[in-house]
């Protein structure tokens, strides 16, 4: 048997609360990027590149000479926000819900006891009143059952049972002061007496219930067989043949059972419920972990990537063509200096107490595949580029998926492939969005993970940042991208070309709006 499934609605809503769980808002700096807010180890600068470039020593770290640098003064005092948006509104009419369920089960509970007490006052014999206060405590119990069910339990048998007893002493007494007048209020009697009983049955089946689905067994078994005693005990009482009396017996038996099987269903479904809950959270963090991994994947490896052939240009220049190591010095700056800044806007939009919110610096797109491609330019791989069909804005999770799968397929090429020339295709269609990117290199057609260097100290002998040894493997670019394309309801292929090279094509479906 296959464990149950959480549907779609139950992870997103799961993967809301986990994005809103933020304990309090990020202030941020006058540039408006955000600050990383916590530890206050981590809270020294808030801007390392700029202070940097400035000449600033960076922050020292706790237990030196001058200490933790103090927190910021001028940031606003954070305050418990209150809760708002759908979980909010939901939460408010489930409260409203509880206490209208509330409300009509009492009437329901007390309706009863007041129609008895009603028809008691227009009898000519005071004698009825004796029913009204076992059937009030037959029923005011119920206001304990969630905090004490079993003393509530006794208490309405306790209620009924006296409820009996006294029907049956005062029908035992016969006309006279004590008992009833002879003839129909006789029979009013007996038939008053046993609606009490009737209602005492009702309100314990209902804590049965209850007990049977929100308390240990121990305690429902104990529960069980002081109904089952009491109330066989107050059948006894009543003056009926035999056969009436098993018929009442098996009676009560067979509601004991059915309110002892409805807790236990009922107590199947709240775990049921759970699991499905703990099952929908897990995978809300799951997904949520690969979305961020995923995020840090393409940017940072692109970024390191292109840092690493830069270093290797530098380093084989230095001495000959100084100009030429001072580009590449700047090239390394600048990408530093954006990867940098696409880690604050993720930081940012993870730190977001509201993820409505529109983040501060839009995500890159198709119209920034121009300044990408320029970065792999200059570090030396010509990037040819053809468009197809008519460019037009696309949803912005499209555009940032077929960007991050670009940069991800050209990174691999500058990487691993051992050529300098690669092409990319982009192909705008009625229904969908096609992106390509091929070259005719010589790389592993394995996951084209990461090659080892065996150079001293970890160096390689190639600008590419690699010394042509095989392929280590393992790496979860190929793995992303598709992830990536399967968000979308799309698809991705990634393997070597028949004529030699690689390719990676990715088909990403549109929206109805944007075709």
């Amino acid at each position: 048997m296959t464990a149950p499934q959480p549907g779609r609605r139950t992870v997103r809503a799961w993967r809301h609360r986990i994005r809103t769980a933020s304990p309090r808002p990020v202030p941020a700096h006058p540039d408006g990027a955000a600050r990383p807010d916590g530890d206050a180890s981590v809270r020294s600068t808030g801007r390392p590149d700029e202070d940097a470039s400035a000449g600033h020593a960076p922050a020292r770290a706790p237990g030196t000479d001058r200490g933790t640098p103090a927190p910021d003064e001028d940031a606003p005092a954070h305050a418990p926000a209150r809760e708002t948006g759908p979980d909010g509104e939901e939460a408010a009419r489930h409260a409203a819900g509880g206490v209208a369920r509330s409300v009509a089960a009492w009437c329901t509970a007390l309706a009863y006891p007041l129609l008895l007490h009603t028809a008691v006052l227009h009898e000519s014999e005071p004698t009825g009143m004796r029913l009204v206060l076992p059937a009030l405590l037959a029923v005011l119990p119920v206001a304990l059952l969630r905090r004490r069910p079993l003393v509530t339990l006794v208490l309405v048998l306790a209620g009924g049972f006296a409820a009996t007893v006294t029907a049956a002493s005062v029908l035992a007494a016969g006309p006279g002061p004590v008992g009833p007048p002879p003839g129909t209020a006789q029979r009013g009697w007996e038939g008053n007496a046993w609606q009490v009983a009737a209602l005492q049955a009702v309100v314990t089946d209902a804590a049965l219930a209850y007990m049977a689905a929100t308390r240990r067994t121990r305690t429902v078994v104990a529960g069980a067989c002081a109904a089952l005693t009491v109330q066989v005990a107050a059948a006894s009482y009543h003056r009926s043949g035999s056969d009436r009396f098993v018929s009442a017996v098996l009676l009560i038996v067979l509601a004991v059972a059915i309110a002892w099987m409805t807790g236990l269903m009922i107590r199947e479904r709240r775990e049921h419920a759970r699991t499905l809950g703990e099952q929908a959270a897990r995978q809300a963090v799951t997904e949520e972990r690969l979305r961020i991994a995923r995020e840090l994947h393409d940017m940072v490896a692109h970024s390191i990537g292109v840092i690493a052939i830069q270093a290797g240009v530098g380093r084989r220049v230095v001495d000959s063509r100084p100009a030429a190591a001072r580009d590449a010095l700047a090239a390394i700056e600048t990408t530093s200096r954006d990867t940098l800044a696409g880690l604050r806007r993720m930081l940012g939009g993870l730190r977001r107490a509201d993820p409505q919110e529109r983040p501060r610096d839009p995500a890159p797109g198709l119209g920034d595949l121009d300044r990408l491609l320029g970065t792999f330019r200059d570090a030396g791989l010509d990037v040819g580029v053809r468009w197809r069909g008519e460019r037009r804005a696309l949803p912005p999770d499209v555009e940032l998926s077929a960007y991050r799968i670009v940069q991800e397929a050209i990174t691999n090429v500058a990487r691993h492939a051992g050529t300098a020339r690669c092409t990319l295709v982009v192909d705008y269609g009625t229904d969908r969005l096609a992106v390509e990117v091929t070259d005719d290199g010589c790389g592993s057609p394995e996951g084209r993970g990461p090659r080892v260097g065996k150079g001293p100290h970890g160096s390689t002998d190639r600008l590419d940042g690699t010394d042509g040894a095989p392929h280590a493997g393992g790496g979860y670019g190929i793995t992303g991208m598709r992830e990536r394309a399967a968000l979308l309801d799309g698809r991705l292929t990634a393997g070597p070309r028949p004529e030699g090279g690689f390719r990676v094509a990715a088909w990403l479906p549109l929206p109805e709006g944007t075709r």
